[in-house]
């Protein structure tokens, strides 16, 4: 089952002017950024930018989301129960840890990833996204 809010997604029309607010007027973490995207966090809240290529056309931000915790033992179930309710998906998987991305009844875009701001920054440090740069304390 759900156990919390996991982290939150926010697509960005301009992604140092997203650092330079989130980090340096509201205070939070920075722990790195690259090309197209910034980890941020605040206490145990994980924030993501992501330059969003309709957000950056003006055209709204396709990639926000909101995403749960959930433990990996119960994924495949919790998948599984979803999947056999049709909820729809909005996409597919693409970045370590498991998830799930789906859509509420009013097309809310959630996901379920079991995984943590730790683990995300271990694999981007096995496998940097284009241009990752770490934070010297993060």
């Amino acid at each position: 089952m759900l156990t919390g809010l996991n982290h939150l997604t926010l697509s960005v029309r301009d992604l140092a002017r997203g650092v330079v607010f989130y980090r340096d007027t509201l205070g939070l973490r920075l722990h790195a950024h690259w090309d197209r995207g910034a980890y941020l966090s605040a206490g145990d809240l994980w924030l993501c930018l992501s330059l969003d290529a309709g957000a950056a056309n003006g055209k709204g931000g396709s990639y926000t989301h909101y995403a749960f915790s959930i433990s990996q033992q119960d994924f495949a179930a919790f998948a599984a129960r979803l999947r056999t309710a049709g909820v729809v998906e909005w996409q597919q998987n693409r970045s370590a840890g498991d998830s799930l991305y789906f859509l509420d009844p009013d097309g809310h875009q959630l996901e379920a990833h079991a995984g943590s701001l730790a683990q995300r920054l271990a694999a981007c440090r096995a496998a940097p996204y284009p241009g990752m740069v770490f934070e010297a304390d993060a």
